[in-house]
């Protein structure tokens, strides 16, 4: 089974610097005020376990991402000030991922390719 859907999720994970925590989830709020005016973010939230973060995001297409990353680069360089970006995976197809493979590459991402499956 194949899948049409171009979907792109980023999955970063972030190690929050001891004593940063409430600074970080302060700038969570901030990410989330400016996410929320994209038009192609499908879904975007934090998830904590203690001093690390996890963000879950997903965009309509590759041009979401970048248009993400585009809006909320000035947030993430603080949020990199006060924590470390521990992983990062991009998830979505091919055809998706090849455009994100170049802007990307400083972040040292894991690319994980969808094959198949469904979006309601």
């Amino acid at each position: 089974m194949a899948t049409n859907d171009n979907c792109c999720t980023l999955v970063p994970y972030f190690k929050v610097h001891d004593g940063k925590l409430a600074d970080f989830k302060a700038l969570c709020e901030r990410f989330m005020a400016k996410t929320g005016e994209e038009e192609k973010c499908l879904f975007y939230g934090f998830s904590f376990d203690g001093d690390q973060a996890h963000c879950r995001e997903g965009y309509e297409d590759a041009a979401g991402v970048l248009a993400h990353l585009e809006n909320v680069g000035p947030l993430l360089e603080e949020a990199l000030a006060i924590a470390e970006l521990s992983r990062l995976e991009v998830h979505g197809p091919e055809a998706e991922l090849q455009q994100l493979r170049e802007p990307l590459a400083a972040l040292g991402p894991q690319f994980f390719t969808l094959e198949y499956g469904f979006r309601r």
